[in-house]
């Protein structure tokens, strides 16, 4: 499946002071958010405004204020148009009874201005390339989650879009049928050219396809950036492998006043202040012990994720 690649924006999408209320709950509170292209995931508890970010993006609501675009296109009157340059694959089950699944993906080209002919031509491949081509004459209803999820990404490609939105697309999946749907997203963005706004609440999905994070709460922006940047290093924390007994090493490491948690072969210590990685190499050696893997260790993706919300 080929990506016409095309030129690129430097800003993907963007958001100015929009708010949101549903009668008395505020749905998204003056939030303003800039954001590049690339593979970008969309964190926060439910309820912090996510779907409603997304449904702004597409033009599907109207705000109370605000404004917005989609790759320089205005979200409340170029709807159409942002449509045909986005793909959208909803949380909620989109699929149509007594449909076979070329048929769906199909009409989701038809929906976008694609011809009848192209429409169906392109369904066929990307059917192919997701999976699904041994069941493209089956009736969705017949299809497993996991078929679906590939089913939804399917037809919410198949006009070859810029932004291709995915909201819980790993959802209710087994790890085979999850990984596989994680392996396409990688595809689409580091070798399609298309950039990616991935909203989950399973992190590690989000940081095995993102570089770039946005994360809401109660409507408003509490954290943004470059995932790699985000996970800060810890310069008195390490992880630990050694070549002999973990244990003993980790006893003699508690003597010296370090804090350490052990995970099968690997020993997460924290140094006393003051002190350096020197001092775990002299304990192993004072020890006969030989150290076959150190680094400092980085902030995870829910650790980053839980500052920011508890900083809202």
């Amino acid at each position: 499946m080929a990506h016409q690649s095309g030129f690129q924006p430097p800003m993907l999408f963007q958001l100015d002071g929009v708010t949101k209320t549903y009668g008395a709950v505020t749905a998204l509170d003056d939030l303003s958010v800039t954001v590049g292209p690339g593979s970008i995931g969309l964190l926060g508890p439910n309820g912090s405004g996510k779907t409603t970010l997304i449904r702004t993006l597409l033009g599907l609501i109207p705000v109370d204020a605000g404004s917005g675009q989609v790759m320089g296109l205005d979200c409340f009157n170029r709807q159409l148009k942002i449509r045909q340059e986005v793909g959208l694959a909803p949380e909620n089950e989109c699929l149509f009874p007594a449909v076979e699944g070329v048929q769906f993906v199909a009409y989701a080209g038809e929906l976008v201005g694609m011809r009848a002919k192209d429409a169906m031509q392109r369904a066929h491949e990307v059917l192919d390339y997701v999976g699904l081509g041994e069941a493209r004459y089956r009736k969705v209803e017949t299809y497993s989650t996991g078929m679906k999820q590939r089913l939804k990404l399917a037809a919410a490609i198949v006009h070859d879009p810029k932004l291709l939105i995915l909201d819980e697309p790993t959802d209710g999946m087994d790890p085979a049928g999850r990984e596989d749907v994680l392996q396409l997203c990688r595809d689409l963005t580091r070798n399609k050219g298309m950039s990616l706004l991935f909203s989950s609440h399973l992190l590690p999905d989000v940081e095995a396809v993102c570089d770039h994070i946005v994360v809401l709460g109660s409507g408003k922006l509490l954290a943004q950036g470059d995932l790699a940047q985000l996970k800060q290093v810890h310069n008195q924390c390490f992880e630990v492998r050694v070549k002999a007994d973990t244990l003993v090493f980790a006893r003699t490491l508690l003597h010296l006043g370090c804090v350490v948690e052990v995970h099968d072969d690997t020993l997460l210590v924290q140094i006393p202040q003051g002190q350096s990685s020197r001092m775990l190499w002299q304990a192993a050696a004072e020890q006969n012990q030989q150290i076959r893997y150190l680094r400092s260790r980085r902030s995870t993706l829910e650790e980053v994720f839980l500052k920011a919300v508890e900083r809202n």
